[in-house]
């Protein structure tokens, strides 16, 4: 089984908030007690992180939840819950975050220590001491903690590689990689023997090293989903230059002219900019046939053996060399994450069996937090939405006395005032 995974789906919940305490002092030396009760902690959030340490997504394949710490509950005596420590998921550098439903991506992790939260955590309750005023003077309520998100994503891995190696199945990629780096893959003679991307690091000299990548033989209709290279394409999105190895032994099958146009086009209805990127056309086996028994209508522009180690340091310079050149043209890549703002104030909106929902994340969380089987604390949470304009929003929307209101779990009958 292989160790490499690239795609995968993770489950981030963040933990939640603790409740709020409710106390009285009775100190027999204070003439005038009060509430004295604690806060709750707030939860641990989530957050993604790309690490160098990690090469794949395999950690998520079998085990995908990934649960933060949840904050403790307030106690007497103003003692506050402690705080949930956050939950920090480890991802490989270039793993790109999707929206789990719509794959719409929401970040891109492609330097090291890049880090974005995925589930926010819940707020603690406040204790009965935060609710002291002149019209309360012994408030008996708390607020409950709120509940942390809990959010399916979908990882996806880009590898980070200066060179791809493009190439038919068996045409000598895995050897290539093996023999200029310390890579090790599978090599046989037999169509898709690599099944996995393999990394190499390259060092010419004492200060040129470049990172290359064996992407699996792409064959045509890969970008259509045949073969298995379609699985692989969107490792050479990041690559800086390509290396395109071409088969020169393949004069029965596809001459290495016709490798090059599938390649290209490949490429080309996978993602049409890979073609304006730096390349290089290798022809590999070239221990095999002289170059007239293949031709030289395939834009080969230098020849290689790697059993026979023949051309391999011309190769590799030049190859330096453009990597080189785009790494001092190329803008540095500080990856993205796609914002969503909340909607800040109030929205009323008509549900099917013909009720009204109030949006807004403060309005939700003042009857959320609150327990409403208490009298004080439901006057308290009607209060509150009041002052957030809960009320002026449902005259302005038009709904009438008697209609059903929502507001999170909290359902009740509106009369105009």
């Amino acid at each position: 089984m292989s160790n490499f995974v690239d795609e995968s789906n993770i489950c981030a919940r963040a933990g939640d908030g603790g409740a709020g305490c409710v106390a009285m002092r009775r100190e027999a030396h204070v003439p005038m007690g009060g509430p004295d009760g604690g806060d709750g902690g707030s939860g641990g959030n989530v957050w993604f992180e790309a690490d160098t340490n990690v090469a794949s997504l395999l950690a998520f394949r079998d085990h995908p939840h990934r649960i933060a710490a949840s904050g403790t509950h307030g106690k007497g005596s103003s003692q506050h819950g402690r705080g949930g420590e956050d939950k920090i998921v480890k991802v490989p550098v270039g793993t790109v975050v999707l929206d789990h439903e719509t794959h719409e991506p929401l970040a891109d992790l492609a330097r090291p220590g890049d880090r974005w939260m995925a589930a926010r955590a819940g707020e603690g309750g406040r204790g009965n001491a935060k609710f002291l005023s002149n019209r309360r003077r012994a408030p008996m309520f708390a607020e409950q903690g709120e509940k942390g998100e809990e959010i399916w994503f979908r990882l996806e891995l880009k590898l980070m590689a200066d060179v791809a190696l493009v190439g038919y199945p068996n045409a000598g990629k895995s050897t290539l990689i093996s023999v200029i780096s310390a890579a090790k893959p599978k090599i046989a003679n037999y169509p898709f023997t690599t099944l996995e991307p393999n990394l190499g690091v390259v060092r010419l000299g004492e200060d040129t090293e470049f990172v290359v990548a064996d992407i699996p033989g792409l064959i045509e209709g890969a970008a259509d989903g045949h073969g298995l290279g379609h699985q692989f394409l969107r490792h050479v999105e990041r690559a800086r230059v390509l290396l395109y190895l071409l088969d020169l032994s393949a004069v029965d099958g596809d001459s290495p002219a016709r490798q090059l146009e599938v390649l290209r086009n490949e490429l080309a209805q996978y993602r049409p900019d890979l073609l304006d990127r730096p390349s290089l056309v290798i022809g590999s086996k070239a221990d095999v046939l002289e170059a007239s028994d293949w031709g030289e209508d395939a834009e080969v522009e230098l020849e290689i053996s790697a059993v026979a180690h023949q051309g391999l340091e011309p190769m590799l310079w030049k190859v330096a060399a453009l990597v080189k050149e785009a790494r001092s043209t190329e803008e540095e890549h500080d990856g993205f994450v796609i914002h969503r703002p909340e909607p800040v104030g109030v929205e009323i909106a008509r549900e099917d069996d013909g009720s009204y929902r109030v949006l807004g994340r403060q309005a939700e969380r003042s009857v959320a937090l609150s327990d409403l089987t208490d009298p004080g604390a439901l006057d308290y949470a009607l209060q509150r939405l009041e002052k957030l304009g809960v009320y002026k929003a449902l005259s302005k929307a038009g709904v009438l006395d008697g209609s059903t209101v929502r507001v999170g779990t909290f359902a009740f009958e509106y009369y105009a005032d």
